[in-house]
């Protein structure tokens, strides 16, 4: 899969003071596929006399809503990043989200209409530009009107006739066996094998050498330090470091895929379950990353990863964690239907609201088959009618592993770089610092350089602090060199 170009953030790059504003009157022309930010007109035209345009975080004029997928203007003060690249072993980031304050918004104004013919239907890309979960760089999808391929309906309606086609799903970089990076890598594996040779070990060529690889490359040095050495580079860098800082070398050695694997069995092993281990693994993912995690799971454990879940879980948990497993979310190409979203969020409430018990199986049910993009626009048209928001409203229905499970699904969809530098913060919180926890988060999101710069963002916009300086403060030694390069 190849990566797509980062969206520019109106956040200013850590170090750098913001650029001075634009000249009064500017307006910054969108990039292709691009609406105005939300209120505004679409560009080249002037609001309507006497109408003054709307920035972000403010609401929008009594009786109107934002559109579907989106977050409420005055909700959330740090919108998640569209644009990036798909993330590695978390679930990609979607096409349609609210950009971050300033930024360009890829939706058009409520009550706004985009032409078929000029705009796809709300949730699906400009033709020939990918898509969340969508084939990589340079696939386009056929024209409207093409065989098999329904013309477009009204915005945020489906097509005449039906839902549009599923759309194949590809797994992120590195979940893919058959997908291979191209050059040769005979430089690293000698590297790698002359900082382990001899006697002692050169940590920091290890770190250097290590740190830097994307998911495709980490396969590729691997099987390269195999043919060239005839030795295994999990093992050699198993036998010469130790503690977590070998926890961490040999996390990305395995790469997303298997260790994703070992960290779903590591959740149920022995006596307890690691929830947090098993929520970060397997919620808020794509179908086709999902599918690759089962099918891995059993090739090297033989063993059932569903049926391991459900063993170790309690019942209504255990009912939520099978239908994720499933893997039949819906996709996130498909236009988004106002009408079963109001529906949807009318369901969750009446499930949870004036019952002596609440209705788990039908929330589960409706947060394991949605997309991101629903999920976003459920939490929406939930504030709108029932006057709080989604999140809180789990806050009150539930507890437990249930809670944290449906908290963070939901945050997947409206926020994963502020999920994840909130999840990250969880690790050096508090009197003493959770190692596993950080080593592990860490290591996954490090393998998408884009959305860790957002992670970066985000906890300096949360947290008023470094995250880099953060985590330096925490932890020493080698350990703290590995970790402080994952975040460069």
């Amino acid at each position: 899969m190849s990566y797509y170009p980062p969206h520019q953030s109106q956040y200013p790059p850590h170090g750098q003071p913001p650029g001075p504003p634009p000249p009064q009157g500017y307006q910054q022309q969108p990039a292709y596929g691009q609406q105005p930010p939300y209120g505004q007109p679409p560009y080249g035209q002037q609001p309507p006399y006497g109408q003054q345009p709307h920035s972000y975080g403010q609401q929008p004029p009594h009786g109107q809503q934002p559109p579907y997928g989106a977050p409420p203007p005055a909700q959330g003060h740090y919108p998640p990043q569209p644009g990036y690249p798909p993330q590695q072993g978390y679930p990609q980031q979607p096409y349609g989200q609210q950009p971050y304050p300033g930024a360009p918004s890829p939706q058009p104004p409520a009550g706004y209409h985009q032409p078929p013919s000029q705009q796809p239907p709300y949730g699906q890309p400009p033709h020939g530009q990918p898509s969340h979960g969508q084939p990589p760089q340079g696939y386009a999808p056929p024209p409207a009107g093409a065989p098999g391929y329904p013309p477009p309906g009204p915005y945020g309606a489906p097509p005449p006739g039906g839902a549009y086609p599923p759309q194949p799903q590809v797994p992120s970089p590195g979940y893919d066996s058959h997908v291979k990076a191209q050059g040769d890598f005979r430089r690293e594996a000698d590297e790698l094998r002359k900082a382990m040779k001899g006697f002692g070990t050169d940590e920091k060529a290890l770190i250097s050498v290590l740190s830097r690889l994307d998911p495709l490359q980490m396969a590729a040095v691997r099987s390269t330090y195999t043919q060239t050495h005839r030795r295994d580079l999990y093992k050699d860098i198993k036998s010469e470091t130790s503690g977590y800082f070998e926890q961490g070398l040999l996390a990305i050695v395995d790469g997303p895929l298997e260790h994703d694997v070992e960290c779903a069995r590591e959740s149920v092993k022995g006596m307890g379950t690691k929830e947090w281990l098993m929520n970060d693994v397997l919620l808020g993912r794509s179908n086709a990353d999902l599918n690759a995690i089962k099918a891995a799971y059993e090739r090297k454990y033989h063993r059932s990863l569903a049926r391991d879940i459900e063993d170790d879980l309690s019942f209504k948990t255990a009912e939520l964690f099978a239908a994720v497993l499933h893997a039949t979310r819906h996709d996130e190409f498909a236009p988004i239907n106002p009408q079963s979203i109001e529906s949807e969020a009318r369901a969750l409430h009446d499930a949870t609201s004036g019952r002596a018990v609440n209705n788990v199986s039908e929330f589960c049910a409706v947060f394991a088959s949605v997309s991101d993009a629903e999920i976003r626009a459920i939490d929406q048209a939930f504030q709108a009618r029932y006057h709080t928001s989604l999140e809180r409203h789990i806050e009150k229905s539930f507890s437990g592993h249930m809670q944290d499970a449906l908290l963070y699904m939901l945050r997947t969809a409206t926020d994963p770089a502020m999920r994840d530098a909130v999840l990250i913060d969880e690790c050096v919180r508090g009197a003493g610092t959770k190692d596993e926890r950080l080593v592990t988060r860490l290591v996954r999101v490090h393998w998408n350089r884009a959305h860790l710069d957002q992670v970066k963002r985000a906890y300096k916009h949360k947290y008023k602090t470094d995250l880099v300086a953060r985590v330096r403060g925490e932890v020493s030694g080698d350990y703290e060199h590995l970790m402080v390069a994952l975040l460069q």
